[in-house]
């Protein structure tokens, strides 16, 4: 668990001075805008009414002091604030809370398949190129999609452009019948 969090950590800290933020905006990302955004996530998928409503009000608290007016964030530019939430809202969605066995890709194979015992790999990569190339969100990207930061090719269509299709199966042929010889009674 250290390690996961050490990493989670490194991996926002590297997003973050990515953007080149002077240290006050930086902070203020790092302190209020992202566990803000995180908040939110865990407000949506809370159980109950009154754990949505606490958490959405906290996290409303959190942006509501960065949209202030003596924020570090009040000398930004609109196209600057849009990447700054863009990159929050990858790194809150980076530490997630989830139930394998009903959430993700796996949960999902455990579910579906869990009488099968084992998976060949090669129904198993093709379960992995639907799931991160076919199957959509509500808002309608996909797994590679969200990785690669651009939509790639359509699955089918590239299918039916590199599979070779088989030809047509050969025509049935039917065994000839077997003649019964006539007896002739003389």
């Amino acid at each position: 668990m250290i390690a996961t969090m050490a990493f989670f950590l490194l991996t926002i800290q590297a997003k973050i001075e990515a953007l080149g933020l002077i240290p006050s905006v930086e902070a203020a990302v790092l302190e209020m805008l992202i566990p803000a955004l995180y908040i939110r996530r865990a407000a949506d998928k809370a159980k109950s009414a009154d754990v949505r409503h606490r958490l959405r009000t906290q996290s409303d608290e959190l942006l509501n002091r960065l949209n202030g007016g003596d924020t570090p964030f009040a000398g930004l530019g609109e196209d600057e604030r849009v990447v700054i939430e863009r990159v929050a809202q990858e790194c809150a969605g980076l530490f997630q809370r989830s139930s394998s066995c009903v959430e993700g890709r796996n949960g999902q194979l455990s579910l579906r398949h869990h009488g099968l015992h084992r998976l060949s790999d090669r129904k198993l990569s093709a379960l992995t190129a639907v799931h991160n190339f076919f199957i959509k969100r509500r808002d309608g990207t996909t797994a590679a999609q969200r990785f690669f930061g651009t939509k790639p090719r359509e699955l089918f269509s590239f299918l039916l452009e590199t599979v070779d299709l088989p030809g047509r199966p050969a025509k049935k042929r039917h065994a000839p019948k077997e003649k019964i010889p006539l007896i002739v009674c003389a």
